[in-house]
């Protein structure tokens, strides 16, 4: 094992949103969201340092207002991937180092989640890594809860809408569904060579981004945790989310 990679996070925020426009911006206990995010994330001592990457001058300003290191990109990215590619880029990250991708709708982010997240990088196998946790049978039959399955090394199989593994003998002992994290870290020439790849065919029929990655034989490592995220999808999340970061 080597010493870890120069680790850096990037948090895509753009302000058009189909369900919940300005979300970035949304006020959450006096800050707006993405100074939550950014906080939790900089805690996290595995990180050299922690960049916003919107499209938007309204967050753009209110990141430098805050205090909060921003980057200015395109309005026209497919995909939050393409948005940290270009911020990456900007920065003129080292070719060797590690990008997290963190979501910028998770203001109760656990810094413990992004740590897990770089410390397999030890090994220079490694080329992408995300999370995963176990939940229950019922829980799985949601298609909006992605699944994954991991081999024993820990390199993600499969992920998928379905409730997968499929347990066709009923007698057997019921499997360990696993949900899958959205939060991912790539070596940088792994999420350069992503983010030029073309949507894949499984990747279009689940509607999953990172199917692109397995399509491409790319591995992608799958950290277990006990953390949950608690992602801010609508309006009405706001509330709920606010009540649960008022015990962190």
């Amino acid at each position: 094992m080597s010493s870890l990679p120069p680790s850096y996070a990037i948090i895509p925020a753009r302000y058009q949103s189909s369900r919940f426009p300005g979300k970035p911006l949304v006020n959450i206990l006096g800050k707006p969201m993405f100074q939550w995010v950014y906080e939790r994330a900089i805690s996290c001592r595995s990180l050299k340092s922690v960049w916003l990457a919107t499209d938007d001058e309204r967050i753009f300003t209110a990141a430098e207002e805050r205090g909060v290191p921003v980057v200015m990109t395109a309005v026209d990215h497919p995909s939050g991937s393409d948005r940290i590619m270009e911020a990456a880029t900007k920065l003129k990250l080292e070719e060797e180092a590690v990008v997290v991708n963190i979501q910028g709708d998770e203001p109760a982010l656990a810094p413990e989640m992004v740590a897990s997240l770089i410390e397999p990088f030890r090994d220079s196998q490694v080329e992408v890594t995300t999370l995963a946790r176990v939940i229950d049978a019922e829980q799985a039959e949601n298609p909006d809860r992605v699944k994954v399955v991991r081999a024993v090394n820990g390199n993600a199989l499969y992920f998928s809408r379905a409730r997968i593994p499929h347990v066709r003998d009923p007698k057997k002992k019921a499997a360990d569904y696993l949900l899958h994290i959205g939060l991912y870290a790539y070596r940088l020439p792994v999420l350069r060579r992503f983010t030029n790849l073309p949507p894949s065919p499984l990747e279009e029929l689940e509607k999953l981004e990172q199917l692109r990655l397995l399509e491409a034989g790319v591995k992608v490592h799958v950290v277990m945790t006990d953390y949950q995220g608690f992602g801010v999808d609508r309006p009405d999340d706001v509330a709920m989310i606010a009540a649960q970061m008022k015990g962190l």
